[in-house]
């Protein structure tokens, strides 16, 4: 059976930053696992309360940023704190097309039609008509949907679409040139596409 492009991975969170600039650095170091493990685990680099924290935190940020290349883990790592949000913010888009795909299909649609606000409402709609254009996509239980809505609108306030996650209050956002510069050298079409929906 196929397997659906749409997964539950987002759900562990936000772009988190700090914690990424520390995961970038370790990725540019070229750390062996038996390092990584030593950094994550016993050192807690990334100062989580639980050793399973720091593991899934971990691992879903590497998965994000091995999307891309060394060029833009050293914008992450040492960049300005808006072109290492920004520059997350492309990665988490090309690791999931959940998100990737909200943006395109339905974030962008509402800057086109001057909307004020991004209900969320739009995502519970979002989620229904993926499982009718996807047949291999999971059923997920309402909770997880509604986790998964969490974190897309969390990684949306922190990039600047959305001014907080009480109103959904749209704002139109300028990504950071040095990440354009990023995508375009590396014909990133699809990122490109996603991550500037209010031009």
């Amino acid at each position: 059976m196929s397997a659906s492009r749409y997964k539950a991975d987002i759900a562990g969170g936000s772009l988190k930053l700090q914690e990424s600039r520390v995961i970038a650095s370790l990725l540019l170091n070229e750390v062996s696992e038996a390092d990584w493990k030593q950094a994550i685990v016993i050192d807690n680099v990334l100062q989580k309360r639980s050793p399973g924290t720091a593991r899934r935190q971990a691992s879903l940020i590497r998965s994000r940023l091995i999307t891309m290349g060394p060029e833009l883990w050293r914008l992450v790592q040492d960049g300005s704190k808006e072109t290492g949000t920004h520059a997350l913010f492309a990665a988490a888009i090309k690791h999931s097309s959940l998100l990737g795909d909200f943006l395109d299909q339905v974030v962008c649609e509402q800057f086109r039609m001057f909307k004020r606000d991004l209900p969320r409402k739009l995502w519970f709609n979002y989620i229904e008509r993926l499982h009718d254009q996807d047949p291999h996509m999971p059923q997920w239980a309402d909770s997880t949907t509604n986790k998964l809505g969490d974190s897309v609108y969390k990684i949306l306030n922190e990039v600047g679409y959305i001014l907080d996650t009480r109103t959904y209050l749209l704002q139109p956002v300028r990504i950071s040139g040095d990440v354009m510069a990023y995508l375009r050298d590396h014909e990133e079409r699809y990122v490109l596409k996603c991550i500037q929906v209010s031009l």
